[in-house]
């Protein structure tokens, strides 16, 4: 009999147990589930562009990234053009590049071509190719490079800081070396950091102008210059009375020419046929006339 009653009391023990478990399992699912329900839905970007959501009465702006708009960005251009005169579209980009604050850098030219480089402020390229393109009588060809250096940027200055604290360590254990050989060992290390730190100096100097100034490189060629358009002559009297004038023009002209082609041989065949006729009508005069006879 007692034997029943333990073993009934036992199942009941076991079922409660069970009970208890099963409703602390539900209890921290429904919680979960409770806890995942209050936990706000991401936001999504509206349909006007606008970047606004609406939540029920409600509107949630998402803000932009960090660094989103801080990039660091290196730009270059190049511009080839045909010109009459080299020389003056030389001139006239050199003073374009002076004018929005840049100069020029290497430059070659000849009577036929010309190649120069130019060196403006990055916001100011756009404006100064545009000026460029109408330089000269053509634009053959007009290229736009951008390079995003902004990783560089930041890898040059973590290196930077890291390098700065380096050496500012090993000159602490130079000040507290005392032997000859202590101080003669890190001051070569000391030297080696510091070429280290110099170098990534110069390397954050030539990104940062790179992303400050843009550079052009521009090509000139020499081309003939146009034929002159010609007017189309006027009809009627007035055309004929034009076209008459510049054939007289023209013949006066042709005639002009001939008389001082001739001129020279004038000046010395004129006195001297002038002379001949004198000399001749003196010998007919001075012959005696033959008397008429008479018959």
């Amino acid at each position: 009999m007692r034997t029943r009653w333990r073993a009934a009391l036992a199942i009941t023990a076991a079922a409660f147990v069970l009970a208890g478990c099963s409703a602390a399992e539900n209890g921290a699912s429904t919680a979960d589930s409770a806890g995942s329900a209050r936990v706000p839905a991401a936001p999504q970007q509206g349909t006007g562009g606008t970047g606004k959501t609406e939540q029920g009465k409600g509107t949630q702006v998402t803000p932009p990234q960090a660094g989103a708009t801080d990039r660091k960005l290196s730009r270059s251009a190049r511009i080839d053009l045909t010109a009459t005169k080299v020389v003056d579209v030389v001139a006239q980009a050199r003073g374009i590049a002076l004018s929005a604050g840049g100069y020029t850098g290497q430059e070659s030219t000849a009577d036929e071509s010309a190649t120069l480089s130019l060196a403006v402020p990055a916001d100011k390229l756009d404006p100064v190719l545009d000026q460029l393109a109408h330089l000269g009588t053509a634009m053959v060809k007009r290229e736009l490079n951008t390079q995003d250096v902004t990783e560089q940027v930041v890898d040059v200055e973590a290196r930077l800081t890291t390098q700065r604290a380096s050496v500012a360590r090993i000159r602490a254990l130079l000040s507290q070396a005392t032997s000859v050989s202590d101080i003669t060992s890190i001051e070569s290390e000391l030297t080696s950091r510091e070429s280290t730190l110099e170098s990534l100096e110069q390397q954050r100097n030539s990104l940062a102008g790179s992303v400050a100034m843009a550079t052009v490189a521009m090509s000139i060629r020499s081309v003939a210059a146009p034929p002159p358009v010609q007017e189309e002559s006027a009809g009627g009297f007035l055309g004929g009375l034009a076209g008459g004038w510049d054939a007289f023009l023209t013949f006066g002209g042709g005639l002009l020419t001939v008389l001082g082609a001739i001129a020279p041989f004038l000046l010395i065949a004129g006195p001297l046929a002038w002379v001949g006729w004198r000399l001749n009508r003196r010998r007919r005069a001075a012959r005696p006339h033959p008397e008429p006879t008479e018959a």
